[in-house]
């Protein structure tokens, strides 16, 4: 069962959501796309939670539908899950178009361009685009902030490493929302605005998903959310991070930060244990 708070959990997912905020601050003052660090920082989160689903998460989950369903049964259903998870957020992320799709780059230089073109009809585009990276933002938002909640309450610890995960990933949905709404409209309250509401999805689908789990929260039940939390984050990894980061044009940057991702959660993992 459950070993952390609930409290804390949400916070965290709290916090993690907020940092949508991050890259929307990049309305602010941003000249130029910070292609290196984002290329790099999106590496880094992949390698965070690639290592903590294959060598934490989805051993510890397995375990646990062990001890319950025995040898024969348990791991079977931890395999399932695992690629139920992934199933469900990649069912999520193709009902995005991928226009609207914020895991797509869109770059300071681009989208200022875009407006400029066009003028008042490539303002109303750029705000069109705008709104629709919130809902999107926010569509996306709910799976993760279930994950990251869940793995809180499995371990504080464990919920801090992907909650700063978490956080480093939605730095670029941030800027997505933000700067068309900047480009179309000039207000950078605005752009600052609806970029940080976008992010309070991840913890309401957090706790609106806690609160419809914890009625069936057994300990096979857990076992197998815990699970799905592993196939969430790999496929996260693989289909939005890794993707995003080369798209920034920084293969190698993002391979480092891949690396060092893996690294500093293997490190973490073995001082905590």
């Amino acid at each position: 069962m459950p070993e952390g708070g609930i409290g804390f959990a949400f916070l965290l997912t709290l916090l993690a959501g907020l940092s949508t905020g991050i890259g929307g601050a990049i309305a602010f003052f941003a000249k130029r796309t910070n292609t290196r660090f984002l290329s790099a920082a999106l590496g880094f989160s992949a390698g965070v939670m690639i290592y903590v689903s294959f060598v934490e998460i989805f051993p510890q989950a397995r375990e646990t539908l062990v001890e319950s369903l025995g040898e024969g049964f348990g791991p079977w259903v931890a395999v399932l899950a695992f690629f139920s998870g992934i199933f469900l957020i990649a069912v999520i992320d193709k009902l995005v178009p991928s226009f609207e799709n914020p895991h797509e780059v869109h770059t300071v230089e681009k989208v200022r361009s875009t407006g400029t073109a066009a003028g008042d009809d490539g303002n109303y585009k750029l705000l069109k685009m705008g709104m629709l990276m919130a809902m999107a933002v926010a569509v996306h938002n709910f799976p993760e902030g279930l994950a990251a909640f869940i793995a809180s309450l499995k371990s504080q610890a464990l919920g801090v490493y992907i909650g700063i995960a978490v956080a480093i990933h939605n730095i670029p949905e941030g800027i997505a929302v933000s700067i068309p709404v900047y480009y179309a409209t000039g207000d950078r309250r605005k752009a600052f605005w609806y970029s940080f509401l976008s992010g309070l999805a991840e913890p309401f689908g957090a706790l609106s998903g806690y609160l419809i789990l914890s009625k069936f929260l057994t300990e096979v039940a857990f076992g197998a959310v815990f699970a799905a939390v592993g196939g969430i984050m790999v496929f996260i990894s693989l289909d939005q991070l890794l993707p995003t980061a080369r798209e920034y044009g920084e293969h190698h940057l993002s391979v480092y930060g891949l690396v060092l991702g893996m690294m500093v959660m293997a490190a973490s993992l073995l001082l905590a244990s």
